[in-house]
């Protein structure tokens, strides 16, 4: 993790490549979130809302970015971790995730970083946007 707090600022520090968006990923998803909204999942209802098609739930798209976060152990603690959701993310979207050093700062003799976050579609359309602020203990 030394890396992280050691990178120049623009410096790519996460990566993260994924397959298609399938409906059994959303529909495994439904039971693991308890987000049952049937937009998700439902071919009909998702029509009969205006979409060609059922699309990922907005909080799948954010713990795939959550994943480029480091895991909190006793030297790192992520302190702050939020998505903007931009577009939505279809069914057969492969995503590929990226996290960037943002700024770095000292507090009370702590290494403090700020991520940027992006997940875009294997074309590059730039499905959701984020921040996470992650401390040295």
């Amino acid at each position: 993790m030394m890396s992280l707090f050691q990178a120049a600022p623009g410096t790519v520090v996460a990566q993260l490549e994924l397959p298609p968006i399938s409906r059994f990923t959303l529909a495994l998803f439904c039971g693991a979130s308890g987000d049952h909204n049937p937009v998700h999942v439902d071919l009909d209802f998702a029509r009969a809302a205006g979409h060609k098609d059922v699309f990922a739930q907005g909080m799948l798209v954010m713990a795939y970015l959550g994943r480029l976060l480091p895991r909190p152990d006793s030297s790192v603690r992520v302190e702050s971790f939020t998505c903007r959701f931009l577009t939505v993310t279809q069914v057969g979207d492969s995503l590929r995730c990226m996290a960037r050093l943002a700024g770095r700062e000292e507090i009370e003799d702590r290494l403090r970083v700020t991520l940027a976050l992006e997940s875009r579609t294997a074309d590059g359309v730039l499905r959701a946007t984020g921040r996470a602020i992650v401390i040295a203990r």
